[in-house]
Parts: C-alpha cells; structure tokens; sequence
C-alpha cells in the first residue's frame, strides 16, 4: 500500500534547509504532498510577508524531484488538511516537539494511524537568517 507523507511550509527564500526536508521526507513516504503556506496565513501567524509571492513559492516547491504533489496552505488545521489529503505521515520540524499544541495533534493522529515524525532543521541557514542579511545590504 501506497505510504502518503505531508509537510507545510513557507517555503520563503529557498535554501538547502528546505531542500533537506523535502528529500528527507520523501524518504519515508512513497507519495509527498507539501502545503505551501498562503501570504496571508503567514501574515496572521508570523506577522511577516513572504519576500517570494506565494504563486512563485508553490512553482518552486512543484519543481523540486522530491515532491509529488504541491497545495496551497491556507489554515493551519492539520485535521482538516487530513480530512482532505488523507496522508498517512507528517513530517514537522523538531522545534514543535513537545509542545502543547503538537502533543494533542499526535494524540488526534495517532487516533487515525497517522504517524508524525519531526525532522531536526538546518542550523546553519534558515529564512529568518537570510531576510537579516538582506535587510542589512539594502
């Protein structure tokens, strides 16, 4: 049987951190599915717009080998992003683990057999660490 694993993301300027989780994913699923997280979203959450419009951030997450599938994220509802994808892994940052939040979310899944499994990030580079750079050679 066909094993459908999803991830989320910003997927704001695009680096190799990104580019890890997508292929590390993929190793633990036949079937990846990626939520691209919408402007808006990221607005209400993080209270910062993408650099990269959301239309171009879903081209180049479609572009990467790893990735089957690409969707627009536009709630952060993991439920109702099931009750739609019908995956069978979720693939999260280790940074939520352990949380509140994310021990009621495995308590959910686990309840519908789906696994979750929290990958480390890349140290080195993030987006956060890029925007800083860029706003300081502007």
């Amino acid at each position: 049987m066909k094993k459908i694993g999803y991830t989320t993301g910003v997927f704001d300027l695009f680096h190799i951190g990104h580019l890890n989780v997508l292929k590390r994913a993929k190793l633990e699923c036949d079937y990846l599915i990626v939520g691209v997280t919408s402007d808006e979203l990221s607005m209400s959450a993080k209270n910062k717009k993408p650099v990269i419009p959301f239309q171009e951030r879903l081209e180049i997450v479609e572009a990467i080998k790893f990735v089957d599938e690409v969707v627009p994220q536009m709630s952060y509802d993991k439920l109702e992003a099931w009750n739609n994808l019908k995956f069978d892994k979720m693939f999260v940052g280790d940074d939520w683990k352990g949380t509140d939040k994310w021990i009621e979310i495995e308590k959910d899944f686990a309840k519908l057999g789906v696994e979750i499994m929290y990958f480390s990030y890349t140290t080195h580079t993030s987006s956060s660490i890029l925007r800083d750079v860029l706003s300081k050679i502007k």
